[in-house]
């Protein structure tokens, strides 16, 4: 049974199922759906709980011994394992089929884990787990789904937030949910329960917004300049380092390059990315700056930034941020000091 993030409370409210996977890279989602687990387990019985962390070393006869063995204190009991990598290995892989062939009675087994992969989706494992229990993806939210999210989330804490100030609240945390719920928080402290504007949002809220280097890239193939500026801002303020960004950002570039080269040559868009197994969720993001831009633009755009990056390692003049700005924005289309291939290597 596959359930997302938005299911899960009134999903545990009806029944619980004997096994849950949660996977994802999105900390407070992945820890507030433990958390959601952990208490309905609770109130209905389940008062113990015994917590695995599965690293190379990790003896998966734990898994089994804790499922055969009584508990002293309590009917019921809830065994957690966290697997950071999502990888079990063969020993792993055999012991969860063999739990979900035999499930224990009076036992919730709940297996919190990183991102999982197309490949692990498709294992035997992952796939035994999902025909007996419930598994859950948590993915980070966007940008567009970050305010409805929000006000779900303050009126729940009896605050009333108008849409300007929706706004700006998700502009100050955006990439930042633990972040994002403890402004909440300061809200309701400050202000108590009630309508909530823009200004008090501005005059209370810190500037949580935590990015990375693939969400600038993403921004910028999505044409979003301003976002592109304001994250580029913000990582140079948490004080990244070029050199990485621009490595995040020359993968994609190269990969684009790719991919426009293919279809110049009339090889059709849906074929190019099965070849480079782009999943639903990317292709939109790819597909929007294949229109934008063609094969000899992603050419110059590599080029620009070869030259950053002989910036950054004293082998040419220039300030690196700049340069990176001024090319992230021309990727969003926004075009301040356009330049030709020819120019580019040359200078």
């Amino acid at each position: 049974m596959k359930l997302n993030f938005t299911q899960l409370k009134s999903h545990i409210e009806k029944q619980l199922q004997p096994v849950y996977f949660i996977s994802g890279d999105e900390p407070f989602q992945v820890d507030e759906s433990s958390r959601l687990i952990r208490e309905a387990a609770k109130s209905q019985g389940y008062t113990e709980r015994e917590v695995y962390h599965v690293d190379r070393s990790f003896d998966w006869d734990q898994l089994t011994h804790s499922a055969e063995s009584m508990s002293l204190f309590a009917e019921r009991k809830v065994i957690e394992l966290r697997i950071p990598t999502g990888k079990p290995g063969d020993k792993g892989s055999k012991a969860l089929v063999a739990y979900t062939s035999q499930l224990p009675e009076d036992n919730l087994l709940l297996i919190v884990s990183g991102k999982l992969d197309s490949n692990q989706t498709k294992s035997k494992w992952f796939k035994a787990i999902d025909a007996v229990g419930a598994t859950l993806a948590v993915w980070p939210l966007e940008i567009q789904q970050l305010p409805a999210w929000l006000k779900q989330r303050m009126q729940l804490r009896g605050l009333q937030p108008t849409e300007d100030a929706l706004t700006v609240l998700a502009e100050q945390v955006e990439g930042n949910l633990l972040a994002a719920d403890q402004e909440l928080e300061k809200l309701r402290m400050l202000y108590g329960e009630g309508p909530i504007n823009a200004e008090q949002v501005v005059d209370a809220v810190s500037d949580s917004a935590r990015f990375d280097a693939f969400a600038l890239v993403d921004v910028a193939l999505q044409g979003d300049a301003v976002r592109v500026s304001r994250i580029l801002h913000g990582l140079k303020n948490e004080g990244e380092d070029v050199l990485h960004i621009l490595g995040a950002l020359m993968y994609q570039l190269r990969m684009l390059e790719k991919m426009a080269g293919a279809v110049a040559k009339g090889q059709n868009l849906e074929q190019v990315f099965k070849q480079h197994r782009i999943w639903d969720k990317r292709k939109v993001v790819l597909n929007a700056g294949l229109k934008r831009h063609g094969l000899k633009r992603w050419q110059a755009f590599l080029l620009v930034a070869g030259r950053i990056e002989r910036m950054c390692k004293g082998l040419a003049t220039g300030k690196p941020w700049d340069e990176l700005l001024q090319l992230t924005l021309r990727i969003a289309g926004v075009a301040l000091f356009p330049l030709t291939a020819e120019q580019i290597a040359t200078r």
